[in-house]
């Protein structure tokens, strides 16, 4: 597996033998890569795919980048370190991506890597260029003679918007390995479940006209409030159905996020549009659920002469589940001293799952600071996170 020429650079960093390379999480930080729905703050991850590529062949690894067919500028890289069974061996796996930030909400430039209180500032430091670092620097300190299996960096695209990168690894086939960490912002306990994810918008068409007269048009905004109506009382109904102890908040959520409609007081509102997210336990059927609140929908509106449309707002996350004694999950519980809990958070896990990987979630960063201004890595996590790695390698590829 051979990087394209077009992936090369002259600004390669120093790797040490001991901790981490301060200059190549730098580097990752000032690598704006902002995946985004909205195409003004979308942005091509090439420059950071550039900079991953270069660093792990300079550690010897073998590197594979391709571009995501429907997703111009987006990219995945892959790169092995020893050789072996396709199947076998482990995957360090993260999203080069991050969300969009507001600079002036920010103490310092989100692209500039800042020490301060014992923390790293930065743009993604948390979520989760951080991983990114800490996982390379961990294989630049292995042995190819140590592994009797290979040992993988796995980059994706647009984890925080469309996930394309995770999907198109499916689509492709792309082997990895038998187990997974997925270095997700996780406080360094092992994450062995989250939620699925759905959102979408429904939007109910009237028919507009001078407000002075009812009877001129059909009012789509009165027609809403039946259908808010109608999902809040199907919510109660998932929630008494369905629940799971094992997550802090037990049951599937359905959050109405954002409305909008109509131009004008004096006049009848011609169209209204909800946007509404979903979050279901593992083990719900999604496309049942998805049938179930069409019918709601539907039975709200029925007899008011209006219609409505269903808009996909996002793919969807599948749930993600494992069992808590698997070989991964006991592994990393032993390392960390810490048991395997559940996340609210969707993650690209599912998708790693479907390559025939076991997956754990777990990486160095705190989901509080995600998404945040004067996103920080704390220090006193990065040098545990390098030994857990290293460790968690050996035991999963080492003779």
């Amino acid at each position: 597996m051979k990087t394209p020429s077009s992936f090369k650079n002259g600004d390669r960093p120093l790797f040490k033998k001991k901790g981490v390379c301060p200059h190549f999480l730098g580097q990752l930080v000032a690598s704006p890569s902002v995946s985004s729905v909205s195409p003004e703050y979308d942005m091509s991850n090439r420059a950071i795919t550039e900079l991953l590529a270069n660093w792990c062949e300079d550690i010897g690894m073998a590197v594979e980048v391709r571009e995501i067919p429907d997703a111009p500028g987006k990219f995945n890289l892959v790169a092995q370190l020893g050789e072996g069974d396709p199947d076998a061996g482990v995957a360090l796996c993260g999203h080069t991506d991050t969300v969009p930030c507001d600079p002036q909400l920010w103490s310092s430039d989100p692209f500039t890597l800042v020490e301060r209180d014992a923390r790293l500032y930065g743009l993604g430091t948390c979520d989760m260029k951080g991983f990114l670092a800490l996982a390379i620097t961990a294989i630049s300190e292995l042995s190819p003679r140590q592994l009797k299996a290979p040992v993988r960096l796995v980059a994706t695209a647009d984890e925080e918007s469309t996930m394309s990168g995770a999907r198109f690894l499916v689509e492709s086939g792309w082997k990895i390995g038998r187990y997974a960490v997925l270095g997700e912002p996780t406080g360094l306990r092992p994450v062995h479940m989250h939620k699925g994810i759905m959102m979408l918008a429904i939007r109910v068409i009237g028919q507009a006209g001078h407000s002075s007269d009812p009877s001129l048009g059909r009012n789509a905004l009165e027609g809403m409030h039946a259908v808010i109506a109608a999902l809040l009382s199907f919510r109660d109904r998932l929630q008494a159905q369905y629940q799971n102890a094992d997550f802090a908040v037990p049951v599937p959520t359905l959050n109405l996020g954002r409305i909008f409609g109509g131009d004008n007081p004096n006049r009848i509102c011609g169209q209204c549009e909800l946007h509404v997210d979903l979050r279901l336990l593992p083990g719900m059927d999604a496309a049942s659920l998805l049938a179930d609140l069409h019918h709601t929908v539907q039975q709200a509106l029925e007899g008011s002469g209006l219609s409505h449309e269903w808009i996909p707002l996002f793919p969807g996350i599948p749930a993600f589940s494992t069992s808590p004694q698997g070989p991964l999950n006991q592994l990393c519980a032993k390392l960390t001293d810490q048991r395997p809990i559940s996340a609210a958070y969707g993650t690209e896990a599912t998708f790693l799952q479907q390559l025939g990987c076991e997956v754990v979630v777990l990486g160095p960063g705190d989901i509080a600071q995600a998404h945040q201004p004067d996103e920080y890595l704390a220090l006193e996590r990065v040098e545990p996170c390098i030994t857990l790695l290293k460790k968690a390698i050996h035991a999963l590829t080492a003779d």
